[in-house]
C-alpha cells in the first residue's frame, strides 16, 4: 500500500517546562538528538513509508532545517501549521491531496520513541480497515472528580488510551477533515474522533508503552531512561571574596544593604560565582575564570547573573537539564535568612528552573578564620545535571 505520513509538530510545548533545553519541545534534545529528528527518522527509515509531510510553526523554519539536516530532504516536505492541531493535520492532508496516497499515517512529532513494529501494525491494519488506532489498556482505577472530591469510580473495562500513529485510507480521512471544516467543527482531540464522527469505523491495534508523548518534564526523564542514553552528573564550586569599602553586597543575585562591600573584578557575587563553577564542573568545562577572565576589562563590574546564565546555556546546548542546585554561604554578617527566598527566586529565574530546584543555606564559622573575623564571605555550591 502506498503510505504517506503527516507529522504534526507546530505546537509550542509550554507544559514541558525547561526539559531538554529552551524553545519548542520538538526541537529540544533527547539522547543527544533533536526530538523531531528522532521522530522523523523512524518513519524515514521504514520500508513501508513513502512521502513525509512535517507540519511546523512558521517561526520554526531554522530550527526545522537544523533538526532535519541529516535526513534525506527529497523524502520530506515542510508546510506551515494551523491555529489548532486539527488545522495542522488538515493542512498536511491537503498538501498530499494533489498526488494522493492510498493510506496516510498521522503522528505526533513529540512521540519520538515510536517503533518500526508499531508503524507496521498500523499499516497492516489498513489492508483490511479504513482506519486504525493504536491503543493501550487502562491499568489504573479511574475516578471522576467534582469540586475537589471524588464523585465516582469509572468502569475501565472497555476504556483504552489512544496513541499515534493513527492510520487511515487517505480519501476517507481527507473527506472527514473537509466536512469538519465546512461544518465549523474544530473541537476534535484526535483524528480517530473525526473519522468516527464522519462514519468511519476505526479498528484498534496494539500500542506500546514506550511510545510516550513528551508533554511534561517527567516525560522527558522517562524517555531518556527508555533510551538508556543519558547520565547524571554533579559538580562542585567554591569562591571567596574579601570585604572592602561600600554600602551593599550582591549575594545570589540579590542586593543587600551592608556597611561594607565585597571586592572583585565583577560585582563579587560569591554565591553566583560558586554556583557557576559548579555547573561548569558538570560539563567538564573549566571554571568561571577561563570563560570570563578577571584580566579582561569588559567584565569589570559585570553583574554575575551573566556568568551563571552562560553556564546554564552551556548545559542546554549539550541537551542537558538542571535537576537541582545548592548554595551555602559562609559569613557572620550580613544575615542571610531574611533574603533567602529572594535569592532562591532570583537563581531560579536566571537558570530557568522552578524555585523548588534551588536551595540556599547559610552558616557561620563560630568566629573562627577569616569569615569569623568578618574579613570576607565564602561560598560552596553543588549542581546536579542530566546529560544525554
Amino acid at each position: 500500500m502506498d503510505i504517506a505520513v503527516v507529522i504534526v509538530a507546530a505546537g509550542r510545548g509550554l507544559r514541558a517546562g525547561d526539559a531538554g533545553g529552551p524553545g519548542p519541545k520538538q526541537y529540544r534534545t533527547l539522547g543527544g538528538m533533536p526530538v523531531l529528528e528522532r521522530t522523523l527518522r523512524v518513519f524515514h527509515d521504514h520500508p513501508g513509508v513513502g512521502r513525509i509531510v512535517a507540519v511546523t510553526h512558521e517561526d520554526d523554519a531554522a530550527a526545522y532545517e537544523a533538526a532535519t539536516a541529516r535526513l534525506d530532504a527529497a523524502r520530506l516536505v515542510r508546510i506551515g501549521g494551523g491555529a489548532t492541531r486539527q488545522g495542522s493535520v488538515a493542512a498536511g492532508l491537503e498538501a498530499l491531496a494533489g498526488d494522493a496516497p492510498r493510506g496516510v499515517l498521522i503522528h505526533d512529532g513529540v512521540r519520538p520513541l515510536v517503533s518500526a513494529n508499531l508503524i507496521g501494525r498500523v499499516i497492516g491494519a489498513l489492508e483490511e480497515h479504513e482506519a486504525a488506532l493504536p491503543v493501550l489498556a487502562v491499568a489504573d482505577t479511574l475516578k471522576r472528580k467534582e469540586n475537589g472530591v471524588i464523585a465516582e469510580t469509572v468502569d475501565r473495562a472497555h476504556l483504552v488510551r489512544a496513541q499515534t500513529p493513527q492510520g487511515f485510507r487517505f480519501d476517507r480521512i481527507l473527506a472527514a477533515h473537509r466536512a469538519a471544516r465546512e461544518g465549523g467543527r474544530d473541537d476534535f482531540t484526535d483524528d480517530a474522533q473525526i473519522a468516527q464522527w464522519h462514519g468511519i469505523e476505526v479498528a484498534a491495534v496494539e500500542g506500546e508503552e514506550r511510545n510516550v508523548k513528551l508533554t511534561t518534564p517527567a516525560d522527558f526523564e522517562v524517555a531518556e531512561y527508555l533510551l538508556g542514553g543519558g547520565e547524571w552528573r554533579s559538580g562542585h564550586g567554591s569562591d571567596v571574596h574579601r570585604f572592602g569599602e561600600g554600602d551593599h553586597v550582591m549575594l545570589c543575585g540579590v542586593r543587600i544593604h551592608h556597611d561594607r562591600a565585597l571586592e572583585g573584578h565583577s560585582d563579587a557575587d560569591v554565591g553566583l560565582h560558586a554556583l557557576t563553577d559548579a555547573l561548569l564542573g558538570t560539563l567538564g568545562e573549566g571554571d568561571i575564570g577561563s570563560h570570563f577572565p578577571p584580566t579582561d576589562p569588559k567584565w569589570a563590574g559585570a553583574s554575575s547573573d551573566r556568568f551563571l546564565a552562560d553556564a546554564a546555556e552551556r548545559v542546554a546546548r549539550r541537551g542537558g537539564r538542571i535537576a537541582n542546585v545548592d548554595v551555602t554561604l559562609i559569613c557572620e554578617k550580613p544575615r542571610i535568612g531574611p533574603h533567602r527566598e529572594a535569592m532562591r527566586e532570583r537563581i531560579a529565574e536566571i537558570l530557568g528552573v522552578a524555585p523548588d530546584r534551588v536551595s540556599v543555606k547559610a552558616t557561620t564559622t563560630e568566629g573562627l578564620g577569616f569569615t569569623g573575623r568578618g574579613e570576607g564571605i565564602a561560598a560552596h555550591a553543588s549542581a546536579s545535571v542530566w546529560l544525554p
